[in-house]
């Protein structure tokens, strides 16, 4: 059985508009899971677990794909082209990608991400791979805090470090949220001797100002993540991550595509309809304490 969510009609023609495929909100299916990846856009079809825990098929066929729109802390497999996974995607009319940079690869928050610099050494390829900046967005994503040896410590700062060097690329919107301490990532964080911090509402407010006034300095467009009490700071509005008007006007040939709210996203989210190919059941192995999405952690 073809799964169809994410599948609009042309009101003008009633034909079906190309489907827009995430690949992935549930784990970093790049950085962890290329050969498998690689593997599904060969065979143009592939079968995932859902979230409910039922399968459904997903035509990956190139003529049924508007977009795809890969998140990924870590580009190098599709630099490189590993498992041929390149050659798989540039059989496609668009790419575009979510990166997430937080300031804290290699440490013991986020083990297996690559350091700061190594990750900032794959914007330039990435912008050639997309066919430019605009089909680039970098995900500061989330501002954690800490104690350390009875100090507060935050990656917050870093964003004065990341926000020049995508403004000089010509990358123009960031997404932002604060950690969400969920029960199983408190869990977790406490077992790995994190002393995690929620700061309170006015405090994220603080933070969040401090981000819009980085940006601003360096024309950047400020975007928070299914967190519209951020989106009330001047200079930052509420993200919609896939953007099916952005991804239309971005198209080679303007293709048309949903815009309709993706109603299996959270209530703040803005996304419009896509389909996901990832699956919680794939562990990614990045080992990220505050992660939602990993069951093995």
């Amino acid at each position: 059985m073809s799964h169809t969510a994410g599948v609009g009609y042309n009101g003008s023609t009633g034909q079906v508009m190309k489907k827009v495929i995430s690949a992935s909100r549930r784990t970093d299916l790049v950085a962890s899971f290329a050969t498998w990846l690689a593997e599904a856009l060969r065979q143009e079809r592939v079968k995932v677990l859902g979230p409910s825990g039922h399968t459904y098929t997903i035509d990956l066929a190139p003529d049924c794909v508007h977009t795809i729109v890969l998140w990924s802390k870590n580009f190098d497999n599709l630099i490189h082209n590993r498992s041929g996974l390149l050659d798989e995607l540039r059989r496609y009319s668009q790419l575009y990608l979510h990166f997430t940079i937080t300031g804290l690869g290699g440490s013991r928050i986020e083990r297996g991400v690559p350091k700061p610099p190594a990750a900032l050494s794959q914007l330039d390829p990435l912008i050639r791979l997309a066919k430019g900046p605009e089909r680039i967005t970098v995900r500061f994503d989330p501002v954690i805090s800490w104690v350390e040896e009875g100090e507060v410590h935050t990656n917050l700062r870093y964003f004065e470090t990341l926000a020049p060097e995508l403004s000089r690329r010509k990358i123009e919107t960031v997404r932002i949220s604060f950690a969400q301490w969920y029960r199983k990532a408190k869990q977790r964080a406490k077992a790995n001797g994190l002393d995690y911090v929620d700061p309170e509402p006015e405090e994220k407010l603080e933070q969040a100002r401090f981000l819009a006034n980085i940006a601003a300095a360096h024309g950047l467009r400020l975007f928070a993540c299914s967190q519209d009490f951020a989106a009330v700071v001047p200079g930052i509005k509420p993200s919609a991550c896939i953007d099916g008007r952005l991804l239309q006007a971005l198209h080679p040939d303007e293709a048309p595509v949903s815009v309709r709210k993706d109603k299996t996203q959270r209530k703040e989210c803005r996304c419009t309809e896509s389909v996901d190919i990832g699956s919680y059941a794939q562990s990614c192995p990045q080992s990220c304490l505050y992660c939602y999405a990993n069951p093995s952690l």
